[in-house]
């Protein structure tokens, strides 16, 4: 009893905050600061419009970016990860929206936190190591395509287009602008983008995003030009937290919804995560203490009138590539939004929406490390078909579907390759245990089989065509000892093959059963088929002499008086039972 309290203590403690995140904080806070104004300022109309799109508004938005940024920074288990309102999440809040009004959506992301929550406790964060990396790659790339496709819009200065599809979204942009051209639009978010591009290379240090920025709403306010719709007003301040939204009586039936909201804000976490990871050097996220993090942060966000959150992929990136190293900034862009939000909202509402979507197209452009995909794609064809299949699903579909169909696709080429280790190979019978004359007539008829590598559904029926198509003979002996794993689709296969094989008048035996494949045999009535008269046979010599036994029984053979002297044994132990 003392012992397990100990170790869910330790449990509970290894999902807190450390001393070490606040020595890393101090390390280079100036860096950090700088990085999470520029993030702020990134997410600012991210914020409002994905608040708007769920349904709630853009004051809902604006309070899940504070409330849920600051929560994420402190508890979450990557120092670069931003978290807020998210598209992907978004598409998933509408239809609750339309079903169960603004109170179920808040229910539905108070539900999702406790399951995180839950999540974390069950260490389920680890399983994320198991998604390929060609699958990380390909949404990566895919999701930087839907970032710079998103800001098409904004970037031609056209009202953005009715649909859910961003290329269907951005081929009406192009088809509005082409109607009117919005040159002054496209000038500002080209001049931003660039300006950061070249300066990225010039002066990493420096955020020219900020800069471009300003440069960009002080030319677009002297000159009088109308770039791109106005942001619009902002609320005053966030709501005071209150469980009025709680509708307890439709519980059960939010449970499905929040399910599938949880799942989305794991995966889209952990996999944004994983992406923050690999565009720098030294950073290793922890699954289950992110996983915590955005559970508590799903909890406090409806408390405040938020949606529900995951972490941002396009804020996280934004975030690294402007020099972030530590949790102090995304911090830091939370504490700004606030301060936006209390008083800062006349200034904000006069930033171009066109120097924005330039920002985000030059994140875009950046997202992309040619280096890594050049080598992933040179790396196997599979890797260059999950890479390529996974890119594609995440800009025609959605974020979720991209990820199954990698994952589906990877999985499947996995046991196509492991299937074809499976090899079922014909070897001498061993000397080593009879003589030459003895060995001479028991070759003439027995037949030694052996089995090495996974015996399941993807090999089973090659190996039961290669099996049943051996030569004339009396008895078949298979050396089981090298088969790695075994299903019960191989189990069937192979009690069929027995089968075949016995109405052909041939005795199959086996030996080297391990206890692993012995359970899924006897499950399927396959154990008692490979026995001679009751008896396994732990090594091939044993198996042999079996087989000898039941030829000199049918009268096959006749019988060998026993040697005087035992042979002297060929080679290791090893090499001769199996």
């Amino acid at each position: 009893m003392i012992s397990s309290l100990g170790r869910a203590w330790s449990r509970i403690v290894a999902l807190l905050p450390a001393y070490s995140d606040l020595a890393e904080m101090r390390r280079d806070p100036r860096r950090d600061l700088l990085a999470g104004l520029t993030v702020a300022i990134v997410a600012l109309p991210l914020a409002l419009g994905f608040g708007v799109s769920s349904g709630l508004g853009a004051e809902a938005g604006l309070a899940t970016a504070v409330v849920a940024g600051a929560l994420v920074a402190v508890f979450g288990g990557s120092n670069l990860q931003v978290s807020g309102p998210t598209g992907a999440m978004t598409v998933v809040l509408v239809p609750i929206v339309g079903q169960y009004g603004p109170t179920g959506v808040l229910t539905v992301g108070l539900m999702a936190g406790v399951m995180l929550i839950a999540l974390a406790a069950a260490r389920a964060g680890k399983y994320m190591r198991y998604v390929p990396a060609p699958v990380v790659e390909g949404f990566t790339l895919g999701i930087a395509c839907v970032i710079g496709l998103q800001q098409i819009p904004n970037a031609l200065g056209v009202p953005k287009p009715e649909g859910d599809r961003v290329l269907v979204v951005t081929w009406r942009a192009v088809e509005e602008f082409a109607k009117a051209p919005n040159w002054t639009a496209v000038g500002l978010a080209v001049a931003v983008a660039a300006v950061m591009l070249a300066g990225a290379r010039w002066r990493p240090t420096v955020p020219f995003s900020i800069l471009a920025v300003i440069a960009a709403t002080v030319v677009a306010q002297a000159a009088g030009l109308d770039a791109a719709q106005p942001i619009g007003a902002l609320p005053s301040g966030l709501p005071a937290p209150s469980l009025s939204f709680l509708d307890v009586g439709s519980l059960g039936s939010l449970l499905a919804p929040a399910v599938a909201v949880a799942a989305l804000a794991a995966l889209e976490s952990l996999l944004s995560a994983s992406v923050a990871d690999g565009m720098t050097v030294g950073q290793q996220h922890d699954p289950d203490r992110e996983l915590f993090g955005q559970g508590l942060a799903n909890i406090a966000a409806p408390l405040f009138g938020g949606v529900p959150a995951t972490g941002a992929i396009a804020r996280t990136a934004v975030n690294v590539r402007t020099g972030a190293s530590s949790r102090l900034a995304a911090l830091t862009h939370a504490a700004i939004l606030a301060v936006i939000v209390f008083a800062a909202a006349p200034l904000v509402s006069k930033i171009p929406l066109a120097a924005l979507a330039g920002v985000l197209l030059a994140t875009a452009i950046r997202m992309v490390e040619v280096g890594s995909l050049r080598a992933m794609v040179r790396a196997t064809r599979s890797d260059a078909i999950i890479l390529v299949l996974t890119a594609m699903a995440t800009l025609a579909l959605d974020l979720v579907y991209a990820v199954i169909v990698g994952l589906v696709v990877a999985g499947a080429l996995a046991l196509r390759a492991v299937a074809k280790q499976a090899r079922l190979d014909q070897v001498p019978l061993d000397r080593a245990d009879h003589t030459e004359e003895e060995h001479a007539l028991l070759a003439e008829h027995i037949v030694a089989y052996r089995i090495d590598g996974p015996l399941f559904f993807a090999a089973a029926h090659r190996f039961l065509l290669e099996l049943t198509d051996v030569a004339d003979v009396r008895v078949v002996i298979l050396r089981m000892s090298r088969v790695s794993t075994m299903d019960a689709t191989g189990a069937l296969v192979l009690k069929d093959a027995v089968v075949k094989l016995k109405r052909r008048g041939i005795l199959v035996l086996a030996s080297g059963i391990r206890p692993g494949q012995r359970q899924v045999l006897n499950s399927v009535g396959a154990l008692d088929l490979l026995r001679h008269e009751g008896r396994e046979h732990a090594t091939t010599p044993e198996a042999i002499l079996a087989a000898r036994d039941h030829l000199e029984t049918v009268g096959v053979l006749t019988a060998i008086p026993a040697q005087k002297t035992s042979p002297k044994p060929v080679g290791t132990r090893e090499e001769r039972v199996r």
